[in-house]
């Protein structure tokens, strides 16, 4: 039987990925910091696990066949991680973001940076490989306006007018899923949106629908929004989401179609997102 090594299994898109290969009839072993706290489902095998800690990895990687791999750790121990990875397992998953660009050696954003240079890692190591390339997830919402719209029927936030094409974290656990249980996705770089590009207004409406309150909001200006962004996120990622939303203002955000083509359903909509969450909005 199949053994797959999950990293970031606690998290949004590595915990989805758990739950659904959970009816895959695979061996699943999740990868974490802190076993004691993981809370996750009996049937998968806890280990103590650190990227940034190489000699943790060899118990976690012993056995495995393909591992999905979330890298939320800091760019100094990309070398000496994959290496291990690399050496041990013969197909990865690999968690990236829609920014990376192909065609340039320099990227627009750090992170992309930090993601390209793991995935021509993954690549140059001769294992079989696939990226997965979300744009911005739907989970976002929670992390930004959450705490705003618990407090208030107001959302004040910069860039109303700034587009996204949000995609649930399910979608993109089910084409990560298949890629770890199915031939037929090596070399193969899968740009995952939502189905619909939505403003960051329309996205707010929707929350409002979904919770039964109607949520107004009130646009400020970059400067006054990046001092509230940094109180929760880093200033670096705060500055990253204010370049990009300035670009994006007033235009359409790319919508992709893979999550139907891999899966053999639609991406869910920000909407649905909304219902299965609406509980992180309430009071």
């Amino acid at each position: 039987m199949q053994r797959i090594l999950v990293t970031g299994a606690t998290g949004n898109v590595g915990g989805q990925v758990v739950s659904q290969l959970l009816t895959m009839g695979v061996n699943i072993r999740a990868m974490v910091r802190h076993p004691g706290s993981a809370h996750l489902p009996r049937q998968v095998e806890v280990m103590r696990g650190d990227l940034m800690s190489p000699e943790s990895l060899a118990g976690c990687l012993e056995g495995v066949d393909a591992v999905f791999l979330v890298w939320a750790a800091p760019a100094t121990g990309v070398v000496p991680a994959l290496e291990r990875i690399t050496k041990t397992v013969p197909r990865v998953v690999f968690l990236s973001n829609l920014t990376v660009r192909d065609d340039v050696e320099e990227q627009n954003y750090a992170v992309s940076d930090l993601h390209i240079g793991i995935e021509r890692s993954i690549a140059a190591s001769g294992v079989r490989w696939t990226f997965l390339r979300p744009g911005a997830f739907a989970t976002n919402a929670r992390i930004w306006w959450a705490r705003q719209i618990r407090g208030a029927n107001v959302v004040r936030w910069p860039y109303a007018d700034a587009a996204t094409s949000p995609i649930h974290e399910g979608d993109i656990a089910a084409v990560a899923v298949r890629a770890l249980c199915q031939d037929g996705h090596a070399g193969a770089r899968y740009l995952l949106t939502g189905p619909a590009s939505l403003t960051h207004r329309e996205q707010i409406r929707i929350l409002g629908e979904a919770i039964g309150r109607p949520l107004h909001y009130e646009e400020i200006a970059p400067e006054v929004a990046r001092r509230e962004m940094t109180a929760i996120m880093p200033p670096a990622i705060a500055d990253m989401l204010l370049g990009a939303w300035s670009n994006a203002a007033g235009r359409p955000a790319p919508v992709t179609a893979t999550v139907a083509e891999i899966t053999g359903r639609p991406a869910r909509s920000f909407h649905e997102w909304a219902m299965d969450h609406t509980r992180e909005f309430q009071p």
